[in-house]
C-alpha cells in the first residue's frame, strides 16, 4: 500500500474527487516549476516524483533532495515509468513525471494512452523543451506532441505562458481528477521577478489586450512573441486583441466565439506544427459554430526543423513577433 493511502484516503475511489486538494500560497505563487511541484507535495503527501534522468532540466532535483523517499529516479525508461506511475495513482498516489516533451509523448504514447489516459487515472506528465527550442536537432524537438495528447480521451492540456503562471497552471494541473500533459520551457528565469503573475484556470483563455482589428491567440512561449507583434501591429494602425490560451484541452470554445465575432480576423500563434495544436482546435470550434471568419496560423508548417537556439529558430521558421505582424498585416488586406 502506498503512502498516500494510508494519508485520509483509500486509494482513487476514495478520494471523493479532488476536492480536498490541498495546495499551499507557496506553490501558486511560485515562479519556477520545480519550487510550484516542491511547495505543493509539502502540503499533500499524496504527490509523488518520478524522473527520467533529467532531474536538472526538469527542475525536479530540489524535491529529490527535499523528499527522497518520495522521489523515484527511474532511468532513461520513460514507458516504464509511466506504466509505474499507473500503478502508483491506482494506490492512491499523486504521480508527476518528468522528461523532455518528445521522449514523454511520442516515445511512450501508447503506455500514455493505457496507463493514464483510458483509467483517467491522475497521472501528471510533465514535458519540457517544447516546439522548436533546442541545438539538439530533430530528435528533441516536440512539434507533434500537442496534437498527440490533444487527441487522447480524458487527457487535460496545459502551457502556461512563463513563470508568471506556471504556479497556477500545476495547481489547475494538479486538481483535475485525471491525467494531465503540462507542457513547460527550460531555464524561465529572465525577468521573472518583473512580469506580474497571472491566473490559470483549465478551460479558460486570458485576454492580455484588447483591440479591435484581429485576436491573436497564443500558447505558451508564443504568448510574448504575440505582445510584441501587437506592438508592431500598433505602430502601424492596426489594434490586436492577444489571448493566452495556457488551456489547450479543455478550449475555451465560449472564447474563440466571442472572439470571431468582434474581430475581422483570427490568427493562433504555437510553437508547434499548425497541424493538431491550437491552430487546429481553434479551427474546429470555428467550424462547428459556422464562423465565416479569416483564420491564419502560425506554426511550424509540415516540415522538421534545424537545431539552433530559441530566438534562432522562432525567427528562421515565421514565429518570431515581426513574422507574425508580418502574416497579420497580409491577412488583413485580405478580409
Amino acid at each position: 500500500m502506498s503512502r498516500a493511502a494510508n494519508v485520509g484516503g483509500q486509494g482513487v475511489e476514495g478520494m471523493g474527487g479532488f476536492k480536498d486538494i490541498r495546495y499551499a500560497e507557496e506553490a501558486l505563487s511560485a515562479r519556477s516549476y520545480g519550487a510550484a511541484l516542491l511547495a505543493a507535495a509539502q502540503a499533500d503527501p499524496r504527490i509523488v516524483c518520478l524522473g527520467a534522468d533529467l532531474s536538472q532540466p526538469t527542475e525536479t532535483a530540489a524535491f529529490r533532495d527535499a523528499l527522497p523517499d518520495r522521489f523515484f529516479m527511474m532511468g532513461i525508461q520513460e514507458a516504464n515509468m509511466i506504466g509505474a506511475a499507473g500503478g502508483m495513482a491506482r494506490s492512491g498516489d499523486i504521480p508527476f513525471c518528468h522528461s523532455f516533451c518528445v521522449f514523454v509523448t511520442r516515445r511512450v504514447y501508447d503506455q500514455v494512452a493505457m496507463q493514464a489516459a483510458y483509467p483517467k487515472l491522475p497521472v501528471k506528465i510533465v514535458g519540457f523543451i517544447p516546439g522548436l527550442a533546442t541545438e539538439l536537432g530533430v530528435s528533441h524537438q516536440a512539434i507533434d506532441d500537442l496534437s498527440l495528447m490533444r487527441s487522447l480521451p480524458n487527457m487535460a492540456v496545459i502551457e502556461p505562458s512563463g513563470p508568471e503562471q506556471v504556479g497556477a497552471a500545476v495547481a489547475e494541473a494538479l486538481a483535475y481528477d485525471g491525467p494531465v500533459y503540462l507542457r513547460l520551457a527550460i531555464n524561465w528565469t529572465k525577468g521573472e521577478a518583473m512580469t506580474p503573475l497571472q491566473p490559470f484556470k483549465l478551460g479558460k483563455g486570458l485576454a492580455l489586450r484588447e483591440g479591435g482589428d484581429v485576436a491573436i491567440l497564443a500558447i505558451g512561449g508564443m504568448v510574448a512573441e504575440a505582445l510584441a507583434a501587437a506592438d508592431l501591429l500598433a505602430a502601424r494602425g492596426v489594434s490586436a486583441t492577444v489571448v493566452n490560451m495556457a488551456s489547450l484541452k479543455p478550449l475555451d470554445a465560449g472564447l474563440v466565439r466571442d472572439l470571431a465575432g468582434r474581430h475581422r480576423l483570427l490568427v493562433t500563434a504555437e510553437n508547434h506544427s499548425i497541424i493538431g495544436g491550437l491552430g487546429s482546435a481553434v479551427s474546429e470550434v470555428l467550424a462547428d459554430a459556422g464562423a465565416g471568419i479569416r483564420l491564419a496560423r502560425i506554426g511550424v508548417q509540415d516540415e522538421f526543423a534545424e537545431g539552433g537556439t530559441t530566438a534562432y529558430l522562432l525567427d528562421k521558421y515565421g514565429l518570431s513577433a515581426p513574422h507574425i505582424a508580418e502574416r497579420v498585416a497580409a491577412a488583413l488586406r485580405d478580409v
